[in-house]
């Protein structure tokens, strides 16, 4: 069995994968934990859920915190007895990066392209959305050529909060009308189809500037709400990070 990690800003998503069989998954919060603390709570979830520590074959983790590296490879070790592999973008990938620096593009970000091309092929485009929104353009060589950067909802929503002295914290649900008739209706209309606005824009434009259009696959905690807004997000795959990392697994198993 492959045990992948996504550590993320806001959430840290895990999963277990038997062959390509992707048998279980957590998402949880991305918070600071000691070597000995990743190391006691990985094996709790691995305990509780019936897996034996003795059946993981390795493991592969990508990550946007910096802080909390070492004591994942060293938990893992340590406590799992798995080597792990840190995604970057020096390890084979199986697309080329047309971004410069490339060190500098988020693991994750190269994950859900890996990914995408996988499954659906070039060019794509694909829609992470996380603590921030993402989107990573495939050309039609495969080649990975960079995207665009936003606020998240949760992290748009919560700079609202932060900064008006009235507006009351609301849930991330969908409104049924983009004319809200209350405050809380006005703010979850305004975060959600503005969200969708802002992608299928960024997406329009992309198809313009690439010449043709694309699958359009999203991810993401957010992902299927949107979708359901959205007039260009084609896909829906909450696991394609997951994915991504087993991918990446494969091919640089043996290096």
């Amino acid at each position: 069995m492959l045990l992948v990690l996504d550590v993320g800003n806001t959430t840290t998503v895990i999963g277990i994968y038997e062959g390509e069989t992707l048998k279980k998954h957590w998402r949880l919060m991305s918070e600071r934990h000691t070597s000995d603390e990743l190391g006691i709570y990985l094996l709790n979830l691995l305990s509780i859920s019936g897996i034996s520590v003795h059946s993981l074959d390795g493991a592969i983790y990508s990550s946007v915190v910096p802080s909390l590296d070492t004591a994942l490879s060293e938990g893992l070790e340590e406590y799992l007895g798995a080597s792990s592999i840190k995604v970057t973008a020096n390890l084979d990938l199986g697309i080329e990066i047309a971004y410069s620096p490339k060190h500098e593009v988020g693991a994750d970000r190269l994950v859900n392209s890996v990914a995408g091309k996988a499954r659906f092929g070039a060019p794509l485009v694909v829609v992470d959305f996380g603590t921030a929104i993402t989107l990573d353009i495939l050309n039609s060589e495969g080649a990975y050529l960079g995207g665009t950067i936003s606020p998240g909802l949760v992290t748009g929503m919560e700079a609202l909060f932060g900064r008006t002295a009235k507006l009351p914290q609301v849930s991330l649900e969908l409104p049924k009308s983009v004319i809200g008739n209350n405050t809380i209706g006005s703010i979850q209309a305004g975060i959600m189809f503005g969200n969708a606005g802002l992608v299928d824009s960024l997406v329009r434009k992309t198809w313009s500037e690439l010449g043709t259009k694309t699958p359009v696959i999203a991810t993401g905690g957010h992902a299927s709400i949107i979708a359901s807004l959205s007039e260009t997000i084609t896909h829906v795959d909450p696991w394609l990070t997951l994915e991504g990392l087993r991918l990446i697994y494969e091919r640089n198993r043996a290096r």
